[in-house]
């Protein structure tokens, strides 16, 4: 399975990237990180006691995203797809096929800290640039409206997050095929070389 891995702080735009990816090339599908919190009830006490839970790893439910990523690896196809609730703190299975998948797009906060886990797959790392004041911007804007967030809050957990993320020190990315997005980019060709998938265009 050929693999596009979209990495970047809160934020810096990848998701806005992979809806991009999506919309150029055939047969893909993508998984947020986002969408596999985990949650229950020691979720929900580590949330309260970890300061930035939702921003470290801990947070994370890589058995069930790593049940998915296999699934699709082995077989091609999809049946459904999760979706977090930021303002429930649950998780929803959404029933949603899809066949004849030729790559994975993994995007989130998250995707560094599973980059080892990758290396048998035909694989493009994407970094993405970023300015601090237009990420804030953005999360401020983004929290207010979907996840019910005060502006007074929102701006100390992106600057949490911000420096959460920056904080991390990872070496597994030496190993794949890394490449620096910028507004400059042109993706599409990059991903064609690559990966050598197919335009819709």
């Amino acid at each position: 399975m050929k693999v596009i891995v979209i990495s970047g702080p809160t934020g810096s735009g990848k998701t806005t990237l992979s809806n991009r990816i999506l919309n150029k090339f055939q047969n893909g599908i993508e998984l947020r990180t986002d969408n596999y919190y985990k949650t229950g009830l020691i979720s929900r006490v580590l949330s309260r006691i970890v300061d930035g839970y939702y921003d470290r790893k801990i947070s994370f439910n890589y058995n069930l995203f790593k049940k998915d990523f296999k699934y699709i690896c082995k077989n091609s196809k999809s049946d459904h797809i999760y979706s977090y609730n930021f303002i429930n703190k649950t998780i929803k299975k959404s029933y949603k096929k899809k066949i004849n998948i030729e790559y994975i797009i993994v995007e989130g906060i998250f995707t560094k800290s599973i980059l080892r886990n990758l290396r048998k797959h035909s694989c493009l790392y994407i970094e993405l640039e970023t300015n601090k004041e237009s990420c804030m911007n953005r999360v401020i804007n983004r929290d207010l409206i979907e996840r019910g967030k005060s502006k007074h809050l929102a701006e100390n957990d992106f600057l949490r997050s911000w420096n959460i993320y920056y904080r991390k020190n990872y070496h597994s990315e030496k190993c794949l095929n890394k490449l620096v997005y910028t507004q400059k980019t042109n993706i599409y060709k990059e991903i064609k070389k690559k990966l050598n998938l197919k335009t819709d265009i």
